[in-house]
């Protein structure tokens, strides 16, 4: 630090501890990483402690006025991360250890990546970049935590956290790029004839449906709207066996506080709300979170989730869409697969050793199957060569 230079790190309780407008201004663009987002999960009591969610938000200040943040928690289980660490705190508990509680920077039950080390453009990134971390690791020393995790990270930070020792992970996720496209169907243009015409009956399979889809953004969303929007939510997640992370206050809290973030597509069937898809939006992207329905109809979800989402991309000259965790399914609707990191510190030595060992060999198997996966890319052979050239 230059001398004179005054910098304070400090823990918080709660987003709400700093202004919106300064931690903004280091969050930039994303709209997962807003203060207004992440206040809507603590208000909403859907990223709490009682949750398993201790907000410990890293915040770094010189002169008074944050220069750097991060989103953290102390977490008492893996849920909600996308980011499967399961085998190892297996391990831990085999060898009579635990592995909870840990910290964990990231944003609660969203898997789009990007920062997470939040740098104020004029500050030096890879300084601050570096102090947060270093904060991360004395916290888990400090507490006896089992470790430290950063997940969803861009390249550049991921390399960053890599250089200062911690580990580094690989995984996968499927995004559509947007290549200039006039329409939809200049788009499909750039397909192989089989897939183009798969992708044409299957729109209009969902239209044959009967189903009335609406696009709506910042004030058309109505309350009326967000309450079917949970039913749906709540739906889904019966069905797959799991549990509503989110409570239905987080909507109504999202919908009154960042509405021009928003694009919901909602399903009407003979003047009932019947299925939606929850999408936020930055300037140059739309990111898929949510989907449900009350009834299904034959290609509702591709079209709603995807479809929907590229029409959107297009007619706002967004650069991609982000289509949320896993679905290899999606590489047939002109989604490519792509890398995403993650970046790890264990307080255990022992572990550590092991894990790396195995973090490498994932690593590897991860850029084959990705190799592998690109291989079904649907596009013509000479826009995809131009796709791998980038």
């Amino acid at each position: 630090m230059a001398e004179g230079e005054q910098i304070a790190v400090r823990i918080l309780s709660r987003v709400r501890d700093v202004p919106a407008e300064q931690w903004d201004a280091c969050a930039g663009d994303a709209p997962f990483l807003s203060h207004a987002f992440l206040d809507a999960l603590e208000e909403s009591q859907s990223a709490v402690a009682e949750e398993g969610w201790l907000p410990h938000h890293l915040a770094v200040e010189k002169d008074g006025r944050l220069v750097a943040a991060a989103p953290l928690y102390v977490k008492g289980h893996s849920y909600g991360e996308y980011v499967f660490d399961w085998s190892w705190a297996n391990a831990y508990q085999r060898a009579g250890q635990a592995y909870y509680p840990k910290l964990q920077c990231c944003v609660p039950f969203t898997p789009v990546g990007g920062n997470r080390l939040l740098i104020h453009p004029e500050a030096e990134h890879d300084k601050y970049a570096g102090a947060l971390v270093g904060a991360m690791v004395e916290l888990t020393e400090r507490m006896d935590l089992s470790g430290a995790h950063l997940t969803f990270l861009n390249r550049k930070q991921w390399e960053l956290c890599g250089e200062v020792g911690l580990l580094q992970r690989v995984g996968v996720q499927y995004h559509w790029r947007n290549e200039g496209y006039e329409s939809y169907d200049d788009f499909l243009e750039a397909l192989i004839a089989r897939k183009r015409k798969n992708l044409r009956k299957e729109r209009k399979q969902a239209a044959a449906s009967g189903v009335e889809l609406v696009t709506l953004t910042g004030e058309e969303i109505t309350r009326e709207h967000w309450s079917a929007f949970y039913r749906f939510y709540t739906n889904t997640i019966d069905r797959k066996w799991g549990s509503a992370y989110l409570t239905k206050d987080f909507f109504h809290i999202l919908g009154d506080t960042m509405p021009e973030r928003v694009v919901l597509v909602m399903g009407r069937h003979e003047g009932r709300w019947i299925a939606g898809a929850l999408n936020l939006r930055s300037e140059k992207a739309i990111y898929g979170r949510y989907w449900g329905c009350s009834e299904r109809y034959k290609s509702l979800h591709f079209e709603v989730c995807y479809h929907r989402a590229i029409d959107f991309a297009i007619e706002h000259g967004l650069e991609r869409v982000e289509a949320g965790a896993q679905g290899q399914h999606k590489i047939q609707r002109g989604y490519v697969p792509v890398e995403t990191y993650s970046a790890h510190y264990l307080s255990r030595p022992d572990f550590r050793a092991a894990i790396e060992a195995f973090l490498e060999r994932e690593r590897e198997g991860m850029r084959e199957d990705i190799a592998d996966l690109t291989t079904q890319s649907p596009y013509r052979e000479d826009r995809a060569q131009a796709r791998c050239a980038e």
